[in-house]
């Protein structure tokens, strides 16, 4: 195969030399919010899972594609992620489930993404000063440089709209009935949800009416992608499900929509949490958990006072990372808890939503 060179510049003007690698993107280009991910393994799910509309992944792991792909570990139907960036691309898969190589799958998938970059200095530029838009491709310098100029990035954009599912769907056979907001739900949460509940996804736009409607025992409020208060009309809706006592469980942007909804506030971290290995103290147990995390917005917990209590803060940073609503029945946690991938500390919270639903 003949080495197609390109280039990552990004908005500050900083520039990285690499070797193109997947699709070919039209008029050689590929832009969106440069972000980085320090998981070691789960290349594929991060790449797949809707939460990464808008953003192009770097891999702070080294060696990426050492394990191949397999259709198993899609998070959606597509690859999600305006691109990757990796430091070294691996020669050869080996794994007896590899079904493409991370080549041939995002060729497939029709992403590009770009190796050979200095991922370690890349990761400084973003820790140091914040995640940035950026660009890569074949295209010539001021290309790049003026597509990561006009990105427009993460904050005040409506992504769910992009990922949400267009008419609702049931998966499971369990013994509750659960109603699964789709602002950007992952093939793993539905199978953990699957083991308590029959699940009937919604999109985004579901009113809490239509929900009522359908005599569930619970409602989730499931991940996705951008600015949580551009996803207008959601926070209604939850509210409106909140305040007729049904039990409510939000992860990562539903967390986020839970807080909009009570009346509470979020903002911008500088360079989000992304990777499978951020600690988070459970304040009712005083316990650590190792969690899958990806989001760029964050909970105020002090607009939360004497509407919930916090029950979880991330050790690396001290920001919100769950809460309990006084006098509902409805909590949230900012992680992904079904972990894919990711360690499983945090799975009992599905059990938790469970027994919220026997509770009388």
């Amino acid at each position: 195969m003949s080495i197609r060179e390109g280039q990552l510049v990004l908005r500050d003007g900083s520039v990285f030399e690499g070797e193109l690698i997947g699709a070919v993107s039209a008029g050689g280009v590929s832009s969106g919010e440069v972000v980085f991910h320090t998981g070691l393994t789960g290349y594929q799910e991060v790449m797949s899972d809707p939460s990464y509309a808008g953003q192009i992944v770097t891999f702070t792991t080294p060696h990426i594609g050492n394990y191949g792909t397999t259709p198993l570990d899609n998070e959606a139907t597509k690859v999600h992620a305006r691109g990757v960036i990796v430091r070294e691309e691996a020669r050869r898969e080996s794994n007896w489930r590899s079904d493409l190589s991370l080549d041939s799958y995002l060729t497939k998938m029709g992403v590009s993404g770009i190796a050979g970059i200095d991922t370690r200095r890349l990761t400084r530029i973003l820790r140091d000063t914040g995640a940035m838009p950026g660009a890569f491709g074949s295209a010539d310098h001021a290309t790049l440089l003026a597509a990561a100029e006009s990105e427009a990035g993460t904050s005040g954009v409506q992504l769910v709209e992009q990922v949400t599912t267009k008419s609702a769907y049931v998966v499971g056979s369990g013994h509750y009935k659960v109603v699964a907001y789709d602002f950007g739900i992952k093939s793993t949460i539905l199978r953990c949800l699957s083991e308590i509940a029959t699940v009937t996804v919604v999109p985004a736009s579901t009113s809490a009416d239509e929900v009522s409607a359908l005599a569930p025992h619970g409602v989730f409020l499931s991940n996705g992608p951008g600015d949580p208060e551009a996803v207008v009309g959601a926070p209604v809706h939850i509210r409106s499900l909140v305040d007729s006592g049904m039990p409510v469980f939000g992860i990562c942007l539903g967390h986020q929509l839970l807080t909009l909804a009570l009346g509470g506030s979020t903002f911008k971290l500088p360079f989000g949490h992304h990777g499978a290995n951020h600690p988070v103290r459970n304040l009712r147990t005083g316990s650590v958990e190792i969690t899958s995390q990806n989001h760029n917005f964050c909970v105020d917990a002090n607009s939360l006072s004497g509407i919930a209590d916090i029950t979880h803060t991330n050790l690396n940073d001290l920001t919100n990372e769950g809460m309990s609503v006084r006098d509902a029945r409805a909590f949230s946690v900012q992680y992904h808890p079904e972990a894919g991938p990711g360690p499983h500390d945090s799975r009992y919270l599905f059990n938790e939503f469970r027994q919220l639903m026997e509770a009388k």
